[in-house]
């Protein structure tokens, strides 16, 4: 994967590590098992003191992204071997059925008849995407309407509890909150955890076109604004040539005519306010060949 970093910049050197490093697991590009770059190596290729290289390590395995192999490196957080075909997936999860099966010491009887049961539940009606952040569910909803025709409901954490919610659902989340969303679940439910995309290459073609003039960054979800400003300080960009708006702020259009450029996420882009500047990109949150993909079946 590609590193950027600003070592002038108002964000702090790990930071700038800990982020990019988090982006490229989510969209794939470092996947379980990878062996990051050693503290020495990245010290040298971008001259910066080593504790700075470490700090950054130790976030990323505090928050679970990453392990530390004493004598071997720092790791991407190991996880199963993917499996590639639906039948391996299927034998997988009826394996696992199982397990839980013998570990509750159900008898046979009681075990046919919820299976039963799920084999003569309704077929999915709709997609219900489940997400804490009302303003990040916004942008999802509205990215997952343009990539597939199939019914797209939303719920936080707590309107899990409505009675009925999830009947004909196919629950959705985001990958770091598949944790929380996993336990707020009922037993059995499949979630589906969608696939992101990768910050770093969607960025890497724009920054060559933002050298000398003013790029606005305007979005309702302040984690956008806020990833937004880690990844251009870590790509050298100047603070003074950037406009950061919170699209449900009082007048946050103030300036916004005087960007050559406008990036926004796909619900922002629909706000009729915004103007359109010479050039407006949307950044997509989704990967949208993998999440196309992932919901094809729902689609048909």
């Amino acid at each position: 994967m590609r590193l950027w970093f600003a070592p002038g910049s108002e964000v702090p050197l790990y930071q700038q590590l800990v982020t990019q490093i988090m982006l490229a697991i989510l969209a794939g590009e470092l996947t379980p098992g990878d062996r990051l770059p050693s503290t020495r190596e990245l010290a040298r290729r971008f001259h910066l003191h080593p504790n700075t290289i470490s700090a950054g390590y130790r976030q990323l395995e505090r928050e679970g992204w990453a392990e530390l192999r004493h004598g071997s490196g720092v790791f991407v957080r190991a996880d199963a071997a993917p499996l590639s075909t639906p039948e391996q997936r299927l034998d997988h999860h009826i394996a696992g059925f199982f397990r839980a099966v013998r570990e509750l010491d159900l008898p046979t009887e009681a075990v046919r008849s919820r299976v039963s049961a799920w084999l003569a539940a309704p077929p999915p009606d709709h997609l219900l995407l489940i997400d804490p952040d009302p303003e990040l569910r916004r942008i999802l909803v509205t990215e997952l309407r343009i990539l597939t025709p199939f019914p797209i409901r939303e719920a936080s954490l707590n309107d899990l509890n409505k009675p009925n919610l999830l009947a004909g659902a196919v629950p959705l989340c985001r990958p770091s909150k598949a944790s929380s969303v996993r336990q707020a679940l009922p037993a059995g439910v499949e979630l589906l955890t969608l696939p992101i995309t990768s910050a770093t290459n969607w960025l890497a073609p724009l920054l060559p076109l933002t050298k000398g003039h003013l790029i606005a960054v305007v979005s309702h979800w302040p984690e956008f604004l806020a990833i937004a400003r880690t990844m251009f300080a870590a790509a050298g960009l100047p603070s003074e040539a950037l406009l950061f708006r919170e699209a449900g702020e009082p007048r946050w259009q103030r300036g916004l005519e005087q960007a050559s450029a406008v990036l926004c996420d796909a619900y922002t882009a629909t706000h009729p306010l915004l103007p359109r500047a010479p050039k407006r990109f949307t950044f997509p949150l989704l990967a949208a060949d993998e999440t196309q993909q992932m919901l094809s079946p729902y689609s048909r």
